[in-house]
């Protein structure tokens, strides 16, 4: 999710600024500062492969998560890893690289393999941190994002086939802006037996109400909204709608068809019952309840998804609404929820993905499926071909079943946001201890 830049404080003035947010009470309760226990084993060590980092930023908002113990449903966690070496792919003025390399010294390389290798001639780290979020990167035709997901995949495999070692990779948001793209990074992970994971923050929120679809549950139809722009954000939203309706009866079985509508016609297909308004209706009460005094705008642009097994979605951009869902069971049920992402605007979502993130990399195994992701990938892709060309597009290659799992472990049920509040100062860079 982009996050806007800001001016960096002087060290002086970051100091300054934690004394006066201690003075004010921005503290973890005593009974959690000593809640972080010893790693019994050596902590695994990580390279971070990055773009760039500023305040806010996914490399900043993940990297914090990963230098210093963190809150998840109200526990304090200690990482159980250790970043030993660190490649960022631009730098920018007003970056704060300098400054949490100050507080955290990391080797910073000029290379992804020797990041890899932590300067030496091996690869001498245990799983791999790919951040290809952000940054001056250029727009193709099409007007994708070409973030370099990819290169920086294949110059991580490129150490491992070298050290024929094969070690656990994360990689940020989609796999990448092109389908190809993408499914060669799946099909390379597959052949090599490396434990990829990757995809959105978004799914791990808090759901407010609480919502579970049972395994096996019958889904006619579902929305997902969101309140960001084309292809940044109707990702997150493909991913929270995957999230949700992948496990449903018969399972996963791909998608055949996407259209993207600007505003005018998306409401045109809603009036011709193309796609069911009351279900998007459903789904705004499900926050707007939460935002007293707030009315919903009408959809920017949306995304009309037809399945294999003939369930049918919508992709909503509404600007007043965050993350809202709503789904249509097969006995005509209709039901809904918003993710609330907690205080700081979506900073302190990050730390459920970077726990899921620091899962996978100890137990060597997603704690959700890649193919979710790859899935997502592929539409995102295909929405942006559709845009351009002004049509629905057919996505055979994307016609690919997957086994959805349980993965309630990762996500945040809400006990953080008793510990954090919407009234805390945001610190700007990274406070020791999460105090």
């Amino acid at each position: 999710m982009p996050a806007s830049h800001s001016l960096i404080p002087s060290r002086r003035d970051f100091l300054k600024q934690g004394t006066l947010a201690a003075a004010a009470g921005f503290l973890l309760p005593s009974s959690l500062l000593s809640a972080a226990q010893p790693q019994g084993d050596k902590p695994l060590r990580v390279a971070a492969i990055c773009t760039v980092m500023f305040h806010r930023s996914h490399a900043h908002v993940i990297l914090e998560n990963f230098l210093q113990d963190y809150l998840f449903n109200g526990q304090r966690v200690s990482p159980g890893v250790e970043v030993v070496s660190i490649y960022f792919d631009q730098r920018q003025p007003g970056d704060i690289v300098d400054q949490v390399l100050e507080q955290y010294p990391i080797p910073l390389y000029k290379t992804i393999g020797e990041a890899l290798c932590a300067g030496g001639n091996e690869l001498a780290v245990d799983a791999v941190l790919n951040i290809g979020e952000h940054g001056n990167y250029a727009y193709n035709h099409l007007e994708q994002h070409m973030y370099p997901r990819k290169r920086f995949f294949d110059e991580a495999v490129a150490e491992m086939k070298r050290a024929n070692r094969f070690v656990p990779v994360f990689n940020d948001k989609h796999l990448s802006y092109s389908w190809d793209e993408a499914k060669e990074m799946y099909d390379t992970a597959q052949q090599y037996g490396i434990p990829l994971m990757a995809g959105s923050s978004v799914p791990l929120a808090q759901r407010r109400p609480p919502l579970e679809l049972a395994p096996g549950s019958e889904i006619k139809e579902a929305v997902s909204i969101h309140l960001g722009g084309v292809e940044s954000y109707d990702f997150h939203a493909l991913e929270v709608l995957q999230s949700m309706v992948e496990n449903r009866q018969g399972g996963e079985t791909g998608i055949s068809k996407v259209e993207f509508l600007d505003g005018d016609g998306i409401m045109k297909a809603a009036e011709e019952g193309r796609f069911d308004w009351s279900l998007a209706e459903t789904a705004i009460q499900a926050e707007l309840q939460f935002k007293p005094g707030v009315t919903a705008s009408k959809p920017s642009h949306g995304i009309l998804l037809t399945y294999k097994d003939g369930m049918k979605a919508t992709i909503l951009s509404i600007k007043e609404i965050e993350w809202g869902f709503a789904c249509r069971m097969g006995n005509d049920e209709v039901k809904a929820t918003s993710f609330y992402v907690g205080p700081w605007n979506n900073r302190n979502l990050f730390k459920a993905l970077s726990h899921a993130i620091q899962t996978h990399f100890k137990e060597g195994e997603a704690p959700y499926p890649v193919e979710r992701t790859l899935l997502t990938s592929g539409v995102l892709d295909a929405l942006m071909h559709s845009r351009k060309e002004g049509k629905p597009v057919e996505t055979p290659e994307l016609e690919f079943s997957y086994k959805a799992k349980d993965y309630r472990a990762m996500r945040e049920m809400g006990a953080t946001w008793k510990i954090i509040n919407e009234g805390m100062p945001e610190p700007e860079l990274i406070v020791p201890h999460g105090l």
